[in-house]
């Protein structure tokens, strides 16, 4: 129901004719564009564009050129990390956030899986062999000897439905617990709610949630969330998260909040379908 907004048509006029946006993962001024082609994919998404639409179709056509070796982002290399598993797995998730219809995407998936399974086979993490599989699966040690973490948004958004029950729990129940939170998305442990919810960082918060949340065995352990939203609810059995956290991604949905009425059923909207996700394990909804 916003896929007809200002904001969706601003985002859209500036795709490129490839398909991309411009750099993919951070803004280059060596490269003139107000945005990447992640930010835009997200802004999308969370305004309800899906692989049914021609500018996402466009966009993954584009990924999956850039995962197979057709084509390649124009981002700069950076050194201080393993690049192209680093590269090929931000492409692989944003296809998969799409469809996950794509061979080469799914490819990435299994490999990350497996390296996840490793490392969480005793029941909990284990740096040393997630160090070792991350080695054998990806063939040459990292640059520097770093590894790619996967407490962040991509590995989250890649391996939904690609882990063993037993596993997936761990894993959810890991990230949960992870002091630092989910980076690109959230800093601080999941498992603690934020202070004020009319806040930016409850709208972030809200984010982190709802990533995890599209693990199946994730509802149980969410349920603290589920109760915490229930509880902000306002007298009109409604939302309102404040001004503050219009930060053009999550917020707004509609095209204006002159209105306050309109920014609480943008509010109520979103915590609606996080809620039908946590309560009824609706994933489709978000």
């Amino acid at each position: 129901m916003h896929k007809d907004t200002k904001w969706a048509k601003d985002i859209i006029a500036l795709q490129q004719p490839d398909g991309k946006w411009g750099c993919f993962h951070s803004l280059s001024q060596s490269y003139q564009s107000p945005i990447t082609t992640e930010q835009a994919l997200r802004r999308l998404q969370i305004l309800g564009y899906t692989i049914e639409d021609p500018c996402i179709q466009k966009a993954v056509q584009y990924m999956h050129n850039c995962l197979t070796g057709k084509d390649a982002i124009p981002d700069r290399l950076e050194k201080t990390h393993d690049w192209d598993t680093f590269t090929n797995l931000l492409l692989a998730a944003w296809i998969r956030r799409f469809t996950q219809q794509d061979a080469a995407a799914n490819e990435v998936a299994e490999k990350w899986a497996a390296v996840i399974s490793a490392a969480f086979a005793g029941g909990t993490y284990n740096h040393e062999q997630y160090g070792k599989a991350y080695r054998e699966t990806f063939s040459a040690p990292p640059k520097g000897d770093r590894l790619v973490d996967f407490v962040h948004f991509y590995p989250l958004s890649l391996l939904r439905g690609c882990l063993e029950q037993a596993v997936e729990s761990a894993f959810v129940d890991h990230v949960l617990h992870w002091e630092p939170g989910i980076y690109y998305v959230y800093g601080s442990a999941l498992c603690t709610l934020p202070p004020d919810f009319a806040s930016k960082q409850a709208s972030r918060y809200l984010g982190a949630v709802e990533l995890l949340s599209a693990y199946r065995t994730s509802r149980a352990q969410l349920s603290f969330v589920a109760d915490w939203l229930e509880r902000n609810r306002n007298e009109n059995g409604k939302w309102d998260m404040g001004s503050t956290v219009h930060d053009k991604l999550y917020f707004p949905l509609s095209d204006t909040w002159r209105k306050k009425g309109v920014r609480e059923a943008d509010c109520t909207e979103r915590i609606t379908k996080l809620l039908d996700t946590l309560v009824q394990g609706d994933v489709s909804k978000l």
